[in-house]
C-alpha cells in the first residue's frame, strides 16, 4: 500500500452534494452581512434545541467555553469541587479549572470507558457541587443511576456530549438529560462546523438566560451589562453551516454505526483486540472507533507502516498531565484509566470512508495479529 492510503479522518462530501448545500449557506450569510449574531445563529440554536429536545440552545465560540459558561450558569464557585472521569480530553478538566472548581477525577467503566455511578459515588463530598458524565467516543453514559445520585447528593449534572451529537440513551438524547449538556462542533466532530463553534442546551430558563447573557459580555442589550461576562459567541457563518448539516445529522450517524458494525464483525476474535461495547439503553454513534490491545504501540506501527492512519484517544490520561501535577496524582491513582491509555488505538472511521479502505484497515490488522502466533 502507498503512504497515506487510508487517511484516520477526510472531509468528503458524503452524502452527495452536503457541500454545496453548505456553500449556498455562507453565501446567503455573506449576502446578508450580519456576521455576528446573524439570524443564522437563532435559527440554528431553535433547531438544534429542537432535535436534541431541550428547551434552549445557546451557541458559543466553541466546546469548552460551552462546558465554561454551562459551569457559570450553574453557579460554581471557586473551592467547589467537580467530579469527571479521568479518561477525556482535556478541555473538560480545563473547563473546570477555568470555573475556579477543583477538579476531581474518577475511574471509567473498564468495558464502555465511560464514568457510572459507581465510579462517581466514593467522590462524592459535601464540597461537590457537579458531576460531569463525558459521553466518550460517541457512546452514552448510563444517565439514570448518575441522576439518582446526583438528587441524593444534591449536585448538579453537566453533560459533556462534544463526542456525542444525536446519541440516545433511553430514547433521550445526550445532553438534554442532565441540568445542562455542552457540545463542540469542532469540523471532524458528528455535527461539525468548518472551524470552531459549540453549543449549550439546557431546559432550565434561568440558566438559559444567565448563558445568553454570560456569552456576549454579561448583556442581552448593548451596552448594559447585567454581569461580568466574555465574549464567546457562536459565529454567524458556522451557524449557517450547522443547520444544514443538523438535517443530515441522522444519516451521518447511521453511517458511522454502519462502517462500526463492519469493523465489529470483521474483526471479533482477532488476537487481543478489545472491541467497543455497547451497554443497554445506551446507543453509540461512533464519533471515534476505539479499540485496545497490549500491542498498541506495534499494531499502530504496522499499520503506518501500511499507510494506515490510527490516532490514540487519549496516550495520557489528564490526571497524569504536568499541568495537573499539583493536584497530587500520581501514576497507579487511578489505573483503570490509565489501563486506557496505554492500549486504545482509534481506527479510521468516518462518512464516506470507503469499501476498499475499510478492507485494508481490516486486513492490516488482521496480518499483524496471524504474525503474532
Amino acid at each position: 500500500m502507498a503512504a497515506g492510503k487510508v487517511p484516520f479522518f477526510e472531509f468528503r462530501d458524503w452524502p452527495a452534494g452536503i457541500e454545496g448545500s453548505v456553500t449556498n449557506a455562507l453565501l446567503q450569510v455573506l449576502d446578508e452581512k450580519q456576521y455576528i449574531l446573524g439570524g443564522a445563529v437563532a435559527d440554528f440554536e431553535q433547531a438544534f434545541a429542537k432535535v436534541i429536545g431541550a428547551g434552549f440552545a445557546v451557541g458559543v465560540g466553541n466546546g469548552y467555553d460551552a462546558l465554561v459558561v454551562a459551569l457559570k450558569a450553574m453557579g460554581i464557585q471557586p473551592g467547589d469541587e467537580v467530579i469527571l472521569p479521568a479518561n477525556t480530553f482535556i478541555a473538560t478538566a480545563n473547563a473546570v479549572v477555568q470555573a475556579g472548581a477543583i477538579p476531581v477525577f474518577a475511574e471509567p467503566a473498564i468495558d464502555t470507558y465511560n464514568l457510572t455511578a459507581a465510579g462517581a459515588a466514593p467522590w462524592v463530598t459535601s464540597k461537590t457541587k457537579a458531576i460531569v458524565p463525558v459521553h466518550l467516543y460517541g457512546q452514552t453514559c448510563a444517565m439514570e443511576s448518575l441522576l439518582n445520585l446526583a438528587k441524593e447528593a444534591n449536585v448538579q449534572v453537566l453533560e459533556d456530549a462534544a463526542q456525542a451529537h444525536g446519541a440516545r440513551y433511553k430514547q433521550q438524547y445526550a445532553g438534554a438529560i442532565g441540568h445542562a449538556g455542552a457540545f463542540s462542533f469542532y469540523p471532524t466532530k458528528n455535527l461539525g462546523a468548518i472551524g470552531d463553534g459549540g453549543a449549550v442546551v439546557t431546559s432550565e430558563p434561568g440558566l438559559a438566560n444567565f448563558m445568553r447573557m454570560y456569552r456576549n459580555y454579561g448583556g442581552l442589550k448593548k451596552y448594559r451589562h447585567e454581569l461580568v461576562g466574555i465574549n464567546t459567541r457562536l459565529d454567524t457563518l458556522q451557524a449557517a453551516v450547522l443547520e444544514v448539516k443538523l438535517k443530515y445529522l441522522k444519516l451521518l450517524n447511521r453511517e458511522r454505526q454502519r462502517l462500526a458494525a463492519v469493523y465489529l464483525q470483521e474483526l471479533s476474535n482477532t488476537g487481543d483486540l478489545v472491541l467497543p461495547f455497547t451497554e443497554q439503553d445506551c446507543e453509540h454513534v461512533y464519533h471515534i472507533f476505539c479499540i485496545r490491545t497490549k500491542h498498541r504501540d506495534a499494531l499502530q506501527a504496522w499499520l503506518q507502516q501500511l499507510g494506515v492512519q490510527t490516532a490514540t484517544h487519549y496516550p495520557v490520561p489528564v490526571h497524569l498531565q504536568q499541568a495537573y501535577r499539583q493536584f497530587g496524582y500520581k501514576p497507579g491513582s487511578l489505573p483503570v484509566a490509565e489501563e486506557l491509555a496505554a492500549t486504545c488505538l482509534s481506527l479510521p472511521l468516518f462518512p464516506g470512508m470507503r469499501e476498499a479502505e475499510q478492507e485494508a484497515v481490516i486486513a492490516g490488522i488482521k496480518h499483524y495479529f496471524n504474525q503474532q502466533r
